[in-house]
């Protein structure tokens, strides 16, 4: 159960191998349990006005209740412009996932609504086994960029000092990444002026029990950089579209797999190893990579 508490080529159909450095997190050589979870983001119900992105959702949610995993994550963007009525049809169909869902807002949720409706506390961490998951609200409804203030960024360091004595990794999800990214990509990402520096200075020190940050917003399947190492740096694909901005065909820095359908992607954690399957809801389509964390 999961316990509660406050506050190129990654991805490819050839699968060649990518090394994740392990985090001194892992120092003790104590066993590990694999844990399994799922990640969806980017659901906008409402979208366009209609009842297409709630259809979807139902089909999406049918098929994340059939995989293995002890939660669910989801990154945020649950409706389209804040349509607050979509918010119980989100929840109505949550229910047939049948384990925890632990969101995070988007720039399309505001934040009264989310805090009526979702979660009261939006700043939180949960704890499953040896993880700790630590959900941050970087999204504004009137912008496109991330933003993480001071008690933001003083809560987080008081936690990942906490993860850091008890022995867990950590996963840290926010829906606007981190990451500067430029043309040809969009360019959206919590900037310097906005926690970006004191951000790194925190969860990218060699002290550091965070394995990877985890976002949405991109809308392009699978984006991500890792020229951070040992951190993972993923926007993980949207559950109602994406578009094939042909990144890699311009040589866009990062990494951004052929397979842009709507989906989700399955997750496994050992001690060693991070897998990914990222599988396109109705379809028997899955691209699935191996990641050694060594």
């Amino acid at each position: 159960m999961s316990q509660l508490i406050d506050r190129r080529t990654f991805l490819s159909v050839a699968a060649a191998p990518l090394i994740l450095p392990l985090r001194n997190v892992f120092a003790d050589n104590t066993s590990k349990p694999e844990l399994k979870f799922v990640v969806i983001t980017d659901t906008h119900l409402g979208y366009k006005g209609d009842d297409s992105a709630a259809k979807l959702w139902t089909k999406t949610a049918a098929e994340v209740a059939k995989q293995e995993g002890a939660f669910v994550l989801h990154l945020g963007d649950v409706v389209d412009g804040g349509r607050e009525e979509q918010y119980p049809i989100y929840l109505k169909t949550r229910e047939s996932i049948g384990k925890p869902v632990h969101e995070i807002p988007g720039n399309h949720d505001p934040q009264p609504l989310f805090e009526k409706y979702l979660r009261p506390k939006i700043d939180t961490t949960f704890d499953h086994q040896w993880l700790r998951v630590i959900l941050l609200n970087d999204a504004h409804t009137d912008s496109h960029d991330g933003f993480l203030t001071r008690e933001q960024l003083d809560w987080l360091s008081s936690q990942l000092t906490d993860a850091r004595q008890a022995s867990k990794a950590v996963v840290v999800a926010m829906h606007v990444p981190a990451h500067d990214n430029k043309h040809p990509d969009r360019g959206w990402h919590v900037k310097p002026k906005h926690g970006q520096t004191e951000f790194y200075d925190l969860v990218a020190v060699k002290t550091s029990p965070v394995l990877a940050l985890f976002h949405g917003h991109f809308h392009n399947g699978l984006r991500g950089w890792e020229d951070r190492k040992p951190i993972h740096e993923i926007c993980f694909p949207s559950a109602l579209y994406n578009q094939d901005r042909k990144l890699e065909e311009q040589k866009a820095a990062g990494y951004n797999p052929i397979e842009f359908r709507p989906g989700f992607t399955a997750i496994t954690l050992q001690k060693d190893k991070l897998r990914l399957d990222y599988r396109v809801t109705g379809a028997a389509a899955n691209v699935t990579r191996e990641c050694l964390l060594t």
